[in-house]
Parts: C-alpha cells; structure tokens; sequence
C-alpha cells in the first residue's frame, strides 16, 4: 500500500536530508541498499540481486542513478549494475526514467494515481509498480510478459545511514 501522505519532492525523498555545501554544491548522492528477487516464470527458474544504488544530484536538478551488486543466477554468479536518468517531471512526486543514451523508460511515483507504468520494448510489455514503505524505504517490482519474456522483478530498497 502507498503512503497515504507522499513526499512533497520525490528527488528529495530518495537523497535524504542531505543538504548542499560549498564542496559539492547539489548535494550528496542518496544510498540505498537493494535485495531483488529474479523469476522467470517460464521455467521457474529463480536468482537475486543484491547491491547499492546512489542516486546522485545533478546540476539540472535530477539525479543520475547507479546501480551495483552481485547478481545470483543459475548459469551466473558475478558483478552485475546498470544506470538511469532520472529528470524532473511535471510533479515533484514524480521523476521521468531514462536510458543512459537518452531514450525514455518510464515515470517513477509512490503517488496511488501514479505509481504504475508500462514500457514497451518490442516485443515484451514491462510493467512497473512503485510502493513507499516509510521514509527510509520503498520497493518496486517489474512484471515482464511477452513472446520472449515472462519475468517478475522485485526489488526492496532501505536506505543507508550516512
């Protein structure tokens, strides 16, 4: 269940009370400790993730995201990250996703009228469904179906003290 009330700023929510100072003028990156749970459905077949992801202040008043950790699989165990753009949407509640080239990926809110998206990446359909915990944790979970993938993701994110 979503929080009932939300963060005035989602930016804000996922960097913490970190303010800015004169050595880094936006601020410090927000960590975040993340366990995610990988099953493909189509066989059964189950893997975790576990890592840190920093979500770091851009000048542009967004926050680049990166991710890193051990990924468990079956056929591989090893390094595994990955990273994102998050840009201000419309809403302070809300920030719009997007590739490291650019390309759009989706919107992430803990708002109940917009904590769910889709993107279509031909020819799977990703869902993604966003829940705040409190103010030093929240998950999400990406339900992925289509002709070559039927995949459920769940990730649970908690805060690291600074």
């Amino acid at each position: 269940m979503n929080s009932c009330s939300p963060e005035p700023s989602l930016r804000a929510y996922l960097l913490g009370s970190q303010p800015a100072s004169a050595t880094s003028p936006a601020g410090q990156p927000g960590r975040w400790r993340v366990e995610r749970d990988l099953l493909d459905r189509s066989d059964g077949t189950r893997g975790t993730f576990s890592g840190v992801v920093l979500f770091t202040p851009t000048d542009d008043g967004g926050l680049a995201l990166r991710e890193e950790g051990t990924m468990r699989w079956p056929s591989f165990t090893g390094p595994a990250s990955r990273e994102y753009v998050l840009e201000p949407a419309p809403r302070p509640d809300a920030l719009d996703v997007f590739f490291p080239d650019g390309r759009p990926f989706h919107r992430m809110s803990f708002t109940p009228d917009s904590s769910l998206d889709t993107h279509w990446c031909d020819p799977d359909t990703y869902r993604v469904s966003y829940t705040r915990q409190g103010p030093d944790q929240f998950s999400y979970s990406w339900d992925v179906t289509g002709p070559r993938k039927d995949l459920l993701l769940v990730s649970r994110l908690v805060r690291v003290a600074s």
